[in-house]
């Protein structure tokens, strides 16, 4: 079961004073102690002599997300320490030795700025949602669509990003990226009740990039199958969350994926110059387009492992399908292979090849309204 509750994580000096805080926390049944794995929702320090350090370290924490709030605590209790204190970020200056009803006080005044946060976030946020899919199996989507997604994570100007893997059984997100998630999409569908932006950043893995990742079941007993108002609602819920979300979708055309097409800003299609492929881009084109779950020009074709001597060419490859051809990644087996196998994206392995710049390229066409243009060169993954 997922804990809805806000994480907490408590770190004073004197034992005596870390129970009692604890217990006062932990009385009311509203709160959890976090976890030394994951993102407290509040942490509670204490302040040394060596305070200009620890406000220091504190406004890197806020600046950064690696917390949502901080309360402050120290033996000495002047104003200009308070002062200080408010101006690197902390919401409250607690007493010591703890006051239970001044703690009380300042948990329910945290309690009312969540819920005041969540319901701005939840007006505020329209993310998009991009579906990645590929034209026949092994053409290399998930590869795809991971690099894509770390590539916006790199993008500061991008916001927050998310993947969903649809992958059921065969989801390989996590392997692509060295993630070990808790939670996946499939018992996410049996809390559907409690969905909001704290159930899913408590649910989803976290990439050290920043990256949320939300993985599909490895197996299916006990786990109920994915349905499209399943989707609908955690998509929904998603585009409040995070501003990309990235979905995995494979091959399927099925109930879940027509409405995750149908919910797209963008459908990626990848294929190959080969004829099967292109055989089957085509009727992926007409099928998708004739049941009226997107249009036209939301539907972006990607050539993959794209090859200069290929036996077909791109002009001929567009003439078969009938579209244009949006992106062509180059071929690369050597870097692609070390990536997987390593657990990281292509820009890890080889940030220089023409694969890595390729998808550089690609990340920042997409987001800047889809007219194809070269890479910037302020990409920050280049400049290393």
């Amino acid at each position: 079961m997922i804990d809805q509750k806000p994480s907490i994580s408590i770190r004073l000096r004197d034992r005596q004073a870390q129970k009692a805080l604890e217990h006062i926390v932990l009385s009311a049944g509203r709160y959890r102690t976090s976890s030394s794995k994951e993102r407290p929702d509040l942490l509670i320090v204490e302040l040394t002599d060596n305070f200009e350090a620890e406000f220091s370290q504190i406004e890197s924490l806020l600046q950064n997300n690696a917390i949502g709030e901080v309360f402050v605590t120290a033996a000495q209790h002047d104003t200009a320490l308070l002062r200080q204190a408010m101006r690197v970020g902390a919401k409250e200056f607690l007493s010591l030795p703890i006051d239970e009803i001044e703690v009380n006080n300042a948990l329910d005044a945290f309690q009312k700025r969540r819920k005041h946060a969540t319901v701005n976030e939840q007006a505020a946020h329209n993310g998009k949602i991009i579906h990645m899919m590929g034209a026949k199996g092994g053409v290399g989507t998930t590869t795809v669509a991971v690099n894509l997604a770390m590539m916006l994570a790199e993008l500061k100007n991008a916001g927050s990003i998310a993947m969903v893997d649809l992958n059921t059984v065969f989801g390989e997100i996590p392997l692509f990226l060295s993630v070990k998630p808790n939670y996946h999409w499939g018992q996410i569908a049996k809390n559907m009740n409690r969905l909001d932006t704290t159930f899913l950043l408590n649910a989803m893995a976290k990439h050290t990039s920043g990256l949320h990742i939300l993985p599909s079941p490895s197996y299916l007993n006990g786990h109920p199958p994915a349905t499209p108002q399943m989707m609908e609602q955690l998509l929904t819920a998603m585009k409040k969350t995070f501003d990309y979300i990235i979905v995995d979708a494979g091959l399927s055309l099925e109930g879940p994926a027509l409405k995750t097409i149908e919910m797209s800003d963008q459908v990626i299609l990848i294929s190959l110059l080969n004829l099967p492929c292109l055989n089957n881009t085509r009727n992926l084109l007409k099928s998708m387009i004739g049941l009226g779950t997107v249009q036209e020009g939301q539907i972006r074709i990607v050539i993959n492992r794209y090859l200069k001597n290929a036996d077909i060419s791109l002009k001929e490859a567009e003439e078969s399908i009938r579209k244009e051809i949006f992106w062509n990644i180059p071929n690369d087996y050597k870097t692609s292979m070390s990536a997987i196998n390593r657990g990281v994206p292509l820009y890890e392995v080889s940030p220089r090849a023409n694969i890595s710049k390729s998808m550089a390229g690609f990340t920042d066409t997409l987001i800047s309204g889809g007219k194809r243009k070269a890479p910037k060169k302020s990409w920050r993954l280049f400049g290393r």
